[in-house]
């Protein structure tokens, strides 16, 4: 697919096909983010890579759990109390269960540690396009990672003490690619000439 097309046509999926990735495709999702810049070259970005159903449905019960916990406050951002009351009904799905979970951590001392992440993502989020492969950049886990319990399963998985979840990707196949183009122009453009 040619590059412009490809940025033009990417969206956020949210809801995944239960269809197993190939290894192969996300060997090149992995190798997409391994590939993305990083400040100084440091290359401290840590890609948890979640595929198998037990542990996908696990840590969708741990999110669960600790946002149930949470009291409803008019703090935050809009929908967290929303959140936190299909959370409590045990009705959350946080990732929207894919078939593919990926953590971005990095290093906690790492200055760059969200813009390499970030980085990394988006190339992982078009070469899923590219791969007609549907994706979604999830916050929850960035916000969450703090609360103790939290904390404590995101070690069990793969998260090192000197890191920190930068972000997360969904990835899945999906009923049907957008492939429309649609007009953006609603970021400001400041030309100094």
């Amino acid at each position: 697919m040619e590059t412009l097309k490809c940025i033009k046509t990417r969206r956020s999926y949210r809801k995944f096909l239960q269809k197993t990735i190939e290894e192969e495709k996300i060997n090149i999702l992995l190798s997409a983010g391994n590939y993305a810049p990083s400040g100084k070259n440091c290359q401290s970005c840590h890609f948890i890579v979640i595929v198998n159903e037990d542990v996908r449905k696990e840590l969708i019960a741990k999110v669960n759990e600790v946002l149930a916990n949470m009291n409803q406050t008019d703090e935050g951002y809009e929908q967290l109390a929303n959140i936190i009351s299909l959370a409590k009904d045990d009705k959350y799905v946080f990732n929207y269960d894919p078939p593919l979970f990926i953590i971005i951590a990095n290093k906690k001392q790492n200055a760059n540690a969200m813009a390499d992440s970030a980085c990394a993502i988006e190339n992982m989020m078009l070469a899923a396009q590219d791969m007609q492969l549907g994706s979604c950049y999830i916050n929850q886990l960035r916000h969450l990672q703090d609360h103790p319990m939290m904390l404590a399963y995101l070690k069990t998985i793969g998260l090192q003490d000197d890191e920190i979840v930068c972000c997360s990707l969904s990835v899945g196949y999906v009923e049907k690619l957008n492939d429309i183009i649609p007009k953006r122009d609603g970021n400001r453009i400041t030309y100094i000439k």
